[in-house]
């Protein structure tokens, strides 16, 4: 089948890349709004945690579904209809007068942030078949998802700074309405001549074994690892993916085919994307509080400090995709990213109170960036590489949704074992503002250890790939059942 959009592949990477900025952007947007939406709204400490978890546990355990959605009726479709309900949702979050409202709404967002993000990735795979054009764009689409996050926080320190906490909901109606136009002329929906059933049974088992994983890693950090429903929620989200796992391979149309997660380098590219999505949170999360905490930055200064870690995810990213990756293959460009990563937190793990920006919080920033552009871009080129156009949605949702789901690990495991390490230096001492601080400053580097350990993890998985250049052909080779 010809390529309906193959004359107009770089603006569709432009629109493609603005749909991934978007949902990249919200997952960290927010978080800066979070302390003004809190004193506007009234909500208690206990119930914060909910404008992100709403948010997370609907994007994450849809994605799958949502993805095969987008193989079954089209990924114009798909796009359009995640475009228009995450611009939509996000002007009701944005005017919310009350919690409950806020909640419901970040919730919905993260379910047409589901159904927009494996239609771009899927969209991009199919529109760049060509490996050498194929590795400049992805080398794009995996800068703008390494580096959107820390983009997100300095936009947020911006809108909430000299707007309002509320127009770091709106600035996704302003991304939006442009995109929906761009995807209106320029897109083509491709539906398949011969549309397989639907998996229910299968879509069941992951949406929940999904939504058991993120739920219960999310109250990890509230309740403890040892409290019921933290336990409960990962067993039964384990327990289901494996019943997910097994329904898959008995079914004649299954959601997820497992010959794509079977696959060598592919298996090793999903599980490279979701440590690093796990490791990655460690520099948004604990080096924003040491900067605005311990050092009392603005959020618009702690922004700006990001930026130089961004330049590099962009250099990382393209240069490994455009140059490096059809020299080398992807192995080596993924063990090097998480080697530099992992030396980046090394780095962060040596901060004191009296650490300097240019002279130690930068380098780990350049360090840092240049290995995410080294993992991301190969990882997500890699991960979506030679699958067949029917399954290019479910594959790009399963990107997705190790990352998601590494994103919420990380958080859960990184968080408590600051706040362990940051309860066990204040034990038996007096809470002195100085001693409080020395205690937090301490949690955030005990944080970047862990960081260092989880890239490690990483740099030996990086070894799953399979060694050398991978050749493909212009278009995907189908599988024999």
């Amino acid at each position: 089948m010809a390529n309906p959009h193959h004359d107009r592949r770089w603006l569709i990477l432009a629109l493609l890349g603005t749909a991934q900025l978007m949902v990249v952007l919200d997952a960290t947007v927010v978080n800066i709004a979070l302390p003004s939406a809190q004193k506007a709204l009234g909500f208690s400490d206990g119930d914060r945690q909910w404008i992100v978890t709403a948010y997370s546990l609907t994007f994450g355990s849809l994605l799958l579904a949502f993805g095969r959605v987008g193989d079954l009726f089209g990924r114009k479709l798909t796009l359009l209809i995640g475009l228009v309900g995450f611009s939509v949702v996000s002007a009701i979050a944005g005017a919310s007068q009350t919690f409950g409202v806020l909640v419901a709404t970040r919730a919905l967002q993260g379910a047409f942030g589901a159904l927009l993000a494996p239609s771009a990735l899927s969209l991009l795979t199919t529109t760049f078949t060509d490996p050498r054009e194929r590795g400049t764009a992805f080398g794009i689409f995996g800068a703008v998802a390494g580096g959107g996050g820390a983009l997100g926080l300095l936009l947020g320190g911006l809108l909430t700074e000299y707007l309002s906490w509320r127009w770091c909901l709106y600035v996704n109606v302003l991304i939006a309405v442009p995109a929906i136009f761009a995807a209106l002329a320029l897109l083509t929906n491709q539906v398949p001549p011969e549309r397989p059933k639907f998996d229910w049974p299968g879509t069941f088992a992951a949406t929940l074994g999904l939504f058991g994983i993120v739920f219960g890693f999310s109250q990890a950090e509230p309740r403890g690892w040892d409290d019921p429903v933290t336990l409960i929620s990962l067993a039964l989200g384990v327990l289901l993916l494996v019943a997910f796992a097994l329904i898959e391979r008995r079914s004649r149309h299954p959601l997820l085919p497992l010959r794509i997660v079977l696959d060598r380098n592919r298996g090793g590219s999903y599980l490279s994307v979701l440590i690093s999505g796990a490791g990655i949170f460690a520099v948004f999360l604990f080096l924003t509080f040491y900067l605005q905490n311990n050092r009392g930055w603005s959020p618009v200064t702690t922004g700006l400090a990001f930026l130089p870690m961004v330049g590099m995810i962009i250099v990382g990213s393209t240069t490994s995709n455009a140059i490096l990756l059809a020299k080398v293959g992807p192995r080596p460009l993924v063990f090097t990213g998480m080697v530099l990563a992992a030396c980046g937190m090394v780095i962060l793990a040596q901060l004191d109170v009296d650490s300097s920006y240019v002279g130690h919080i930068l380098p780990a920033l350049l360090i840092t960036g240049l290995g995410l552009g080294l993992i991301f871009a190969p990882a997500i080129n890699t991960a979506t590489l030679g699958v067949e156009p029917s399954d290019a949605g479910v594959a790009s949702a399963t990107v997705n949704s190790c990352q998601q789901v590494g994103g919420s690990i990380g958080t859960a495991f990184l968080n408590t074992m600051a706040t362990t390490a940051t309860a066990s230096y204040l034990s038996g001492k007096i809470a002195t503002p100085a001693v409080a601080g020395q205690a937090a400053l301490h949690g955030y580097t005990v944080a970047f250890w862990w960081a260092a350990g989880i890239f490690v993890v990483g740099a030996a998985v990086a070894l799953l790939l399979r060694p050398g250049v991978i050749r493909p052909s212009a278009e995907p080779v189908p599988v024999a059942a």
